[in-house]
């Protein structure tokens, strides 16, 4: 970790420029060249072989997890580290990395420890989800949420109809996971080192869509009646139609017979903390 490419999206979640400026003053601090900056999605990403000529050993990503994912999907091949920062809202990826630690303390840390861990993904083609993979009518209310972010209200609330009557008049099926053979309105898998955490949501009626979001609150949601859960080395989408599905948050069609599996990344992410098996 000498010569260091930054990679920023000041219009994620918590990530700014007063941020990125104390996160470039710790490198100069101790003393970590930037070879690069690029202010995405204003810039595009730099090609590996750009990193090459660079002599980078480090893409740092300060943004969220929507922006690191396509980052991370990029950089697939590349044989660097990478150092992932909280610069959104969730910052899930970098809280299994750093726990609670603020950007600036993570490079300190960091720079002292030189510590590459391997991460589990879920994987449909070229595209990756290293949070969280959700398929079906339930990830329509992805544009509810970034009208919200935007303070649009009107597009707010025809969004979150729209995606109501999704949730609620549509459905997904998948095959090759005994147990969830029905239709769902979302199927939420989760990477792990042994395969996906799969679980089909139904929830139809007051009564379970009430009792979800009480074990939600609780911290239990597993536990829900409208939950099936599971594990499986992967899974097929069945029917006839595009699904939609969110990739870390990011919205992707996936045609109908699409292969989801899990696999593992090289260990190229530098970690502060180990992350929970």
């Amino acid at each position: 970790m000498q010569r260091l490419w930054f990679i920023s999206n000041i219009r994620s979640g918590s990530a700014t420029q007063a941020g990125c400026e104390a996160i470039e003053a710790v490198c100069a601090e101790k003393g970590l060249a930037l070879a690069g900056r690029t202010r995405f999605p204003d810039d595009p990403l730099p090609d590996p072989a750009e990193l090459a000529a660079a002599r980078v050993d480090t893409l740092m990503l300060f943004a969220g997890d929507g922006t690191i994912n396509a980052a991370l999907c990029h950089y697939a091949d590349w044989d660097g580290a990478i150092l992932v920062l909280p610069g959104g809202t969730m910052n899930l990826l970098a809280k299994t990395l750093h726990g609670d630690s603020a950007p600036a303390d993570i490079v300190h840390t960091a720079h002292l420890r030189q510590h590459r861990v391997a991460l589990p993904f879920a994987e449909a083609g070229r595209l990756r989800a290293f949070v969280g993979l959700i398929v079906g009518p339930a990830a329509h209310w992805v544009r509810a949420r970034e009208a919200a972010r935007e303070g649009r209200f009107a597009r707010l609330l025809r969004a979150a109809m729209q995606a109501w009557r999704r949730t609620f008049g549509d459905h997904v099926r998948i095959t090759g996971v005994p147990g969830l053979g029905r239709r769902y309105q979302a199927i939420l898998a989760t990477p792990g080192a042994d395969g996906l955490a799969v679980a089909g949501i139904d929830a139809r009626d007051w009564r379970a869509i009430v009792e979800l979001g009480w074990d939600w609150l609780k911290g239990d949601w597993m536990a829900a009646r409208a939950v099936t859960a599971t594990r499986a080395t992967g899974f097929t989408l069945a029917g006839r139609k595009p699904v939609l599905a969110l990739f870390d948050g990011e919205p992707e069609r996936l045609p109908p017979g699409t292969r989801i599996c899990g696999g593992m990344t090289r260990p190229f992410f530098l970690a502060t903390q180990e992350p929970p098996p």
